[in-house]
């Protein structure tokens, strides 16, 4: 299957979904990054992975006809955002159900929201004295951090972790567990 990363940042873990999947064998290949910022990281680790990126301003997202086409275009069936710090309009939703996919910095349905991504996320952890944070991976829907749950794994905090370490120890769980997820979905999607 051919998927789509979604990011606007500096593409960590597209970078560790398109190693997993775009390796000898794999019958799953990221054909596309998108990102809305045109300074993102992304941008150049995609150009390093050999992954072409679109730019999709948030007018162009909302744009079915556009962004579509797009997508169409590089054969796009699955969407995993990574770090997407814009809402997934209704219309893509609608076009893969049950297939866009996204990784939160908290154990949802705690912390999660609109607003509540990366540093926002780890300081309401250290503000709520949460004795553990982690990642969930969970279906996007047409609302912020709602979708159905398919994964999480979770770290220990202590009461001496500062937000740093918070993020630390949550960064340290995506790349061991995502593109592994991703992976195991589209091989079901796959076999249906």
């Amino acid at each position: 299957m051919n998927i789509a990363i979604f990011a606007s940042g500096s593409g960590s873990n597209a970078e560790n979904i398109i190693s997993r999947l775009n390796r000898p064998g794999s019958s799953h290949r990221v054909s596309l990054v998108v990102t809305n910022r045109r300074d993102a990281g992304v941008i150049e680790r995609a150009a390093r992975l050999g992954v072409p990126c679109e730019i999709v301003d948030r007018a162009t997202l909302a744009d079915e006809a556009k962004t579509g086409a797009i997508l169409d275009r590089y054969g796009v069936e699955f969407v995993a955002l990574g770090g997407f710090l814009a809402m997934i309009p209704a219309w893509m939703i609608a076009r893969y159900p049950g297939g866009i996919v996204n990784i939160h910095p908290s154990l949802l349905p705690r912390h999660g929201g609109k607003g509540m991504w990366g540093h926002h996320v780890h300081e309401a952890v250290h503000a709520a004295g949460d004795t553990e944070s982690g990642i969930t991976i969970h279906y996007v829907d047409e609302h912020y951090d709602s979708g159905d749950i398919i994964f999480q794994a979770s770290v220990a905090i202590t009461p001496s972790d500062s937000v740093a370490d918070i993020e630390a120890k949550v960064r340290e769980l995506e790349p061991l567990h995502y593109p592994v997820v991703v992976e195991s979905l589209l091989d079901a999607a796959q076999h249906k």
